[in-house]
This record gives structure tokens, sequence and C-alpha cells, in this order.
């Protein structure tokens, strides 16, 4: 797993040099690569952390880890709003922001697998569903406050995948199932055009604010911009700081929201099926994790994280693609930031953990 860890932290330094203010013949290490490779550094000391501690000290510290979680997401709503949302604390001196919804998502995972071991015995009675439903529920209408649609949406399967795992109700799970199933399907017609947009906006719009509605378009700038950058790299690339498309400023959040298109511009589809096949070789080695662990909290710790990992990868590839909504949901290990870093490394460091404690009794 270090191997493919070391793979993605290179693609992602690849562009954002390319796309952080450097021209060809600049030095690669632009200020915002030297910033990211920092955050790895850091990142690095979490994921080793994480691999000698043994997992089963997480039991213990569920709820100060959840208690801490609600503290921190509460707290952002009384500190200055960047770009109209509450969502970062900055740190000062050091120049980083603190985003504590990344970490968030992580603990609903510890806790839903501290809650589910404890009560595998009544997993299927209702009065379980709902307290387990609770323990999503409040981080989730928190990380909506914000607002932070994407963030929040990434704990439903998330929620859903640990659920089943757990033994929950059956009937339960097939109505969250069905729920998730519909939103899709309600998605792809817009997406496909098969209903217009602007048609949905009456009733939309009475759950759903003008800006969260207004990201349901198919023909905002930002879509058209990300499929036209992966089609410009056609089969081998433009080259490394060649692209024309991207590098002129056409595609938004080149090296944050957009690297998978920007990626694509510069290494074309041959790069970016390598970066899948990294992707695909990160999520196959999670799975082995969940698969040889030694006790129900290590098998469902590791499942909810490989579907944490997996859903960041997928929202944000069916985004770019032109397949879901545009949310800020980060590719991890690739995105730039901090807090996606340090989160993404906590969850690998642990599924470290689980795997080399598998036949420690």
């Amino acid at each position: 797993m270090i191997f493919v860890i070391l793979a993605l932290m290179g693609v992602s330094l690849f562009v954002i040099s390319a796309n952080s203010g450097a021209e060809e013949g600049d030095s690669f290490f632009t200020p915002a690569v030297i910033h990211q490779i920092e955050a790895y550094v850091i990142g690095w000391g979490v994921f080793f952390v994480f691999v000698v501690l043994d997992y089963n000290k997480l039991r213990e510290w569920t709820w100060v880890l959840y208690g801490l979680m609600i503290l921190s997401l509460v707290g952002l709503f009384f500190t200055d709003s960047v770009q109209r949302v509450h969502r970062w604390y900055k740190i000062p001196f050091i120049g980083f922001s603190f985003q504590p919804s990344e970490f968030a998502k992580l603990i609903v995972v510890i806790a839903l697998s501290w809650f589910l071991e404890r009560n595998k015995a009544h997993a299927a009675s209702i009065k379980t569903v709902l307290k387990a439903c609770i323990i999503v529920g409040i981080p989730f209408l928190l990380i909506l406050k914000q607002p932070d649609l994407g963030t929040a949406l990434v704990l439903y399967p998330i929620t859903l995948v640990m659920f089943y795992f757990g033994g929950f109700n059956k009937t339960f799970i097939r109505l969250m199932a069905g729920g998730g199933a519909l939103m899709i399907f309600l998605v792809a017609l817009i997406f496909l055009k098969i209903v217009p947009h602007e048609e949905l906006r009456p009733t939309a719009t009475l759950f759903l604010k003008d800006y969260q509605f207004d990201r349901l378009d198919p023909d905002t700038h930002h879509q058209k911009a990300a499929q036209i950058a992966i089609g410009v790299g056609g089969l081998a690339g433009t080259g490394f700081r060649k692209s024309e498309f991207t590098g002129g400023g056409w595609l938004p959040a080149p090296y944050t929201d957009s690297v998978f298109p920007a990626f694509g511009e510069e290494f074309g589809l041959l790069g970016l099926l390598f970066l899948l096949s990294l992707f695909y070789m990160l999520l196959y080695l999670s799975f082995q994790a969940a698969l040889v662990a030694k006790d129900q909290f290590g098998s469902l710790l590791a499942a909810g994280v490989t579907v944490y990992l997996a859903m960041h990868i997928i929202v944000n590839i069916g985004m770019m693609t032109g397949f879901l909504p545009i949310t800020g949901v980060p590719l991890v290990l690739v995105t730039y930031g901090g807090s996606s870093v340090f989160s993404t490394m906590m969850a690998l460091g642990i599924l470290q953990s689980i795997y080399v404690r598998r036949f420690m009794f």
C-alpha cells in the first residue's frame, strides 16, 4: 500500500506544480507544491502513529472523539465565514486551515463500528436503528448547515454499508438503499437531459437552496470545462505544463476540485487509466483488511474506512465526468489541501493497524 500512496502523492504534486502559477521551464517546487509536501510529511507522521497504535484503543476513545467532533463542528458557526461558508478553522502562524468535516466522516465510522459491535445481539431492533441514526444524524445536519451538502451526502453510503455489515433490520436497509437509488435515478434523469433541469426548480427549491439546485444543472461552465479538458487530453495528453485549456485558466479549481480533468489533459487517457489503476489497488488492499480482521469491530471499521475512501473517489470522478453534480468532494491523496490528506492518511493508518494485528490474540 505504501507504494500506491507514494504514487498518488506523486500524481498530486505534478498536477499542483502544473497549475499553481508555474510555466514550462520554471521550478517544479511552486509555493503550493511545497505546502502540499509539508502536508504529506505530516500525513506520513499521522499514518505511522495509527499503524503503531492498536486500533482497539479507538474503541476506548470513541465517545471522546465523537464529542470533540461535535464541538468542532458547532464551533465553526462562531468563526468568521470563508467564501460565505463555515467550514474551516484558520490556524495562525503555520498557514494551515483545518476542516473538521473531513475528520467527522472518519469519526462517524469509528462510532458506528463501536455501536454496531456493542449492539450486535439487538442489531435488527428498531430501537438500535434509531440510536444509530442519531449517531450519524447529528454530524450530518451540522455539516449540512455549514453548508456542505457533498460532504454530508458521503455519510449516506458509508452508513448504509455499515448497517448492512452490522446485521441491521433488513427492511430499514432496503428502504435506505431504495431512497439512495431513487436520488441517483433522479440525478441521472437530469444529467442525461431526460428531465429538463429548470422544470424541477419550483418543486426542488422547496427543500433545496437555489445555489444547491443550480449545481444539478448539467450545463454549468464547470461541468463543461471538466469534460472538455479530459477530451483535449486525447490518448497521451498534451504533456506536463503544456495544457492550453487548463493552463489558460478555463478550468476552475484545477488542483483542488478539478485535479482529475487537469491531470487528464496533460497525461491523456493513458494517464487517467494509470490513476484509476492506483485507486483500484488502494481499494483492493483496503478490503483485505476488512476480510482478515480478527474481530467484528476491526471488520466493521475496515469496511467503513474502505467505503469512505471509495465514495470520495467515485463522487469526485463522477462529478468531473458529468455524471454527478459538482459538490466539492476531494479526490483522496490527489486534491490539494491538508485536512483531506491528514484524514485520509489517518484512515489508511487505521487499515494497516487492523491488517498487521490480524494474527494477534
